[in-house]
């Protein structure tokens, strides 16, 4: 028999103990403590926190790859493509960011300014002035009316926008939220943290995820069909049941209210009208390659228009120093033009650019793709906004179920909610809540939610500077 010596044992230990922290061999399924449905960034989090309490635990995807609704495409531009979130908020305390490895990862800030299309021309001073200006009342109006009661935001708005009334409607709106104004929740729009700096990973933000995963065990192609929590838990996969002692499930709001999984027993009522109310808006990225930059445009320039009625979007040029443009179509327009396909999709870009900029774009594409995320089975749109009247149904949804279950994502976060760090945020949470259960401990006191603040920006161009830069006469998966 071979001689065990004591650096021999010390390595046998290590590799066993590295083994079950990361799930790397899959244990006995008696043996798991906790089994994630899902591996984007809340599961990712979640299989984190876990792995360093030293619990066994299995992480499981539908998917082919980790990453959610935050994954990074290299295949079609051979560029890295954001397919989904790309705008990385807060960096300074964003915890995505706060953990980047940082050979290989570059994470740099977005330009502070913003430029508007009038027509043929860029809109001068004034009238930028104009629109940042009437983009602060919007938002102090929607939160002193949410201090009142919830309401629609549109309900809030003011009544003298004027002509820029429709360009303002989609700032906050559609590519705020996702959904247009009339199926926003105010006080859920009122409460959103302020995202007033941001950042781009020029790998991708889904390659800067996926790198926050590597060591972690992931079984994919293996979606769950079916949790009973009669006795413990088992998940049902088409690969077998998994038993354990809880589960954390990060699907989206719309994949659970489709019923991608069906609960034994059933979730209670409280828990199925949270994920009703919290619905997924749409947010889809036209992404064009642009031979020559016929736009004029500098790397990462955001662009809106100065748009009539609802049929518009967003540009964000030259990503991270390439030739590649992404036209921001969401909303309700966005959810009825994705729906025709992406041939369409793909046209109204072309079309809508060459309105702005003259027909000779169209001749400067060289290839193109257009996200749907509305039609992904695994996801059925971008990331949610609660319902008017329905932004307590984030707090409904942090709830565990049967001491059992407990959901993560951007959904389950009230301040943070459609950003890859509220996701992230959620994903520890509800990892330390399952750690209390196991341990025997009493969950703490919820805390309030804090209160809105008035005049807040909800997105980080939505205030003027004192001294704004401005361009000849100048965010989905943001994390969206």
């Amino acid at each position: 028999m071979p001689r065990l010596s004591r650096r021999s044992f010390l390595a046998a230990s290590a590799a066993l103990a590295a083994r079950r922290a990361f799930g790397a061999s899959a244990p006995r399924a008696s043996a798991i403590d906790v089994v994630i449905i899902g591996a984007g960034a809340a599961g990712i989090a979640a299989a984190r926190r876990i792995a360093a309490a030293g619990r066994k635990f299995v992480l499981i995807e539908a998917a082919d790859h980790v990453g959610g609704r935050c994954v990074t495409d290299t295949s079609i531009f051979r560029v890295p493509y954001d397919r989904g979130a790309h705008w990385i908020h807060m960096p300074d305390l964003n915890p995505v960011t706060k953990l980047a490895p940082g050979p290989g990862i570059d994470v740099y800030p977005a330009p502070a300014s913003q430029k508007v299309r009038i027509g043929r021309r860029f809109a001068r001073e004034g009238e930028l002035e104009d629109f940042l200006t009437l983009q602060v009342r919007a938002n102090r109006a929607i939160a002193e009316a949410a201090r009142k009661a919830d309401m629609a935001c549109a309900q809030a708005l003011p009544n003298d926008l004027g002509d820029w009334r429709p360009a303002v409607e989609f700032v906050l709106g559609p590519f705020a939220c996702g959904k247009d104004l009339a199926q926003v929740s105010a006080v859920d729009f009122a409460k959103s943290a302020e995202r007033d700096a941001d950042a781009f990973c020029r790998q991708g933000f889904g390659t800067l995820l996926a790198a926050l995963a590597s060591g972690i065990a992931v079984k994919l192609s293996t979606p769950a069909t079916a949790i009973d929590t009669r006795r413990n838990v088992a998940v049902e996969t088409p690969r077998g049941t998994i038993a354990a002692r809880a589960a954390i499930v990060t699907l989206s709001t719309n994949a659970i209210a489709s019923g991608a999984i069906k609960f034994t027993p059933e979730l209670p009522y409280r828990q199925l009208d949270a994920f009703s109310r919290l619905s997924l808006g749409s947010y889809d990225h036209v992404a064009l390659e642009l031979r020559d930059n016929p736009l004029g445009l500098d790397s990462d320039d955001l662009v809106f228009e100065k748009s009539t009625d609802a049929r518009t979007a967003a540009i964000l040029a030259n990503v991270s120093g390439t030739s590649l443009c992404l036209i921001e179509v969401a909303g309700t327009f966005g959810r009825d033009l994705t729906a025709q396909g992406e041939a369409a999709t793909v046209n109204f870009a072309a079309d809508w650019l060459a309105g702005l900029y003259g027909a000779d774009v169209k001749k400067a594409i060289t290839r193109s793709h257009a996200t749907r995320w509305n039609n992904d089975p695994l996801t059925r749109g971008a990331f949610s906004a609660a319902a008017p009247g329905w932004e307590s149904a984030r707090r409904a949804l942090m709830e565990p179920v049967r001491d059992a279950v407990w959901f993560a994502g951007e959904a389950a976060h009230e301040t943070l909610w459609g950003t890859v760090g509220g996701a992230w945020e959620s994903g520890e949470r509800a990892a330390d809540a399952v750690l209390r259960r196991l341990a025997g401990l009493k969950e703490p006191a919820p805390a309030e939610a804090a209160a809105p603040r008035k005049g807040r920006s909800r997105h980080r161009r939505a205030a003027p500077r004192p001294t704004p830069r401005y361009e000849a006469t100048p965010g989905i998966m943001r994390e969206d």
